[in-house]
């Protein structure tokens, strides 16, 4: 807007955060204190009078600090929704092109996997144990109805509507989004506990409820599971091998196999029972979690590309399998796959 610079800016957006937070005038001592200018009282103090003469903040009393007027709100409102639409936008964006990156350099590795071993391989997606809120938005969509979008560990982005029954002002919504991420950002739904709740819906007054439909939809965002994705190759390498080419066996194997709902169970029940291991796990014979598969090896190891974030790589062959090679061939899959991780993971800035 005209004649706000980023200095400027940045000292309006102080002025508002502190007033909401203190409920008091505030002044450019605690201004420079706040912000990251790095400038004297004397130049905040000229900075606010601009700001006043322009219509953004106003002075209750003589001699007193100032305090945000509507025109200031609106601004301060405008330009945070704006920011955090940009934030959300780009690590969707992110997140998308991100996974479409690793599911061409998962298929491909599971390609590979099954031609160095000539066994048949498989190699899971990456899962994302997102339990941690990194922030929560509050927006007003209509009348009525308020869209909450929470964002939770590995950039996980859930959009939840909420019935209001009574309308809330700019600066009403202004203050439940300061005290919604002050309070919760950072922090698992473990950490989350009935005391926090309570203080958080009192501090919330009116708009308790709102607090409380939140929190339950920030509860249901992290009790989410995303569908495991399988990515399969090198089923009928089974031919070559004598005790498995039965056709019977060999039809029930490749069933198996391609439908990825069996592997993608096993998977699971694998990972279920708290943190995932990190080393070779290997089923021989009956061992192995799915029936079709008492006749082979399964030799898995799970992969992490970073906190919170891992994934599977499995090989399925003869009892009879080349274990030294299998087990060379997954840690060396693991290391690529780190790398590769590492490379095209840069998070977008924000």
């Amino acid at each position: 807007m005209e004649g706000l610079d980023e200095r400027k800016t940045k000292i309006l957006k102080a002025i508002i955060e502190t007033y909401l937070e203190t409920g008091e005038p505030v002044g450019s001592r605690t201004i420079s204190k706040y912000t990251d200018l790095h400038l004297s009282s004397a130049t905040i103090r000229n900075e606010m009078s601009d700001l006043e003469e322009l219509g953004y903040i106003l002075q209750p009393h003589t001699s007193a600090g100032r305090i945000p007027s509507d025109k200031g709100y609106r601004f301060y409102v405008d330009n945070l929704i704006a920011e955090k639409n940009q934030e959300i936008s780009e690590m969707q964006n992110f997140v998308i092109e991100h996974t479409e990156k690793m599911e061409q350099v998962l298929k491909r590795a599971a390609k590979l996997l099954a031609y160095q071993t000539e066994y048949a391989a498989m190699i899971t997606g990456p899962q994302y144990h997102h339990n941690k809120i990194k922030f929560i938005q509050l927006s007003k969509v209509e009348e009525g109805q308020l869209l909450c979008v929470i964002v939770l560990e590995g950039n996980f982005v859930k959009n939840k509507m909420l019935a209001i029954e009574e309308e809330l002002g700019s600066e009403q919504l202004l203050k439940l989004n300061i005290l919604l991420n002050t309070s919760l950002n950072g922090l698992s739904m473990e950490q989350i506990n009935l005391g926090m709740i309570a203080t958080l819906k009192e501090q919330a007054g009116i708009h308790s409820k709102i607090v409380g439909d939140v929190l339950d939809a920030v509860a249901q965002a992290a009790g989410e599971d995303e569908d495991l994705q399988v990515y399969t190759s090198g089923a009928t390498n089974i031919f070559k091998y004598p005790e498995l080419s039965d056709s019977e066996k060999a039809s029930e194997f490749i069933s198996a196999f391609e439908e990825k709902k069996m592997l993608a169970e096993m998977i699971t029940d694998k990972l279920e029972d708290g943190k995932p291991e990190t080393g070779i796990q290997v089923y021989i014979g009956d061992e192995s979690p799915i029936k079709t598969m008492k006749d082979c090896s399964v030799v898995t190891a799970t992969y992490e590309l970073g906190e919170g974030i891992t994934g599977t790589i499995g090989i399925i062959g003869p009892k009879r399998m080349d274990y030294e090679k299998v087990l060379h061939n997954l840690k060396n899959l693991k290391k690529q796959l780190d790398v590769i991780y590492h490379k095209n993971n840069k998070t977008p800035s924000g």
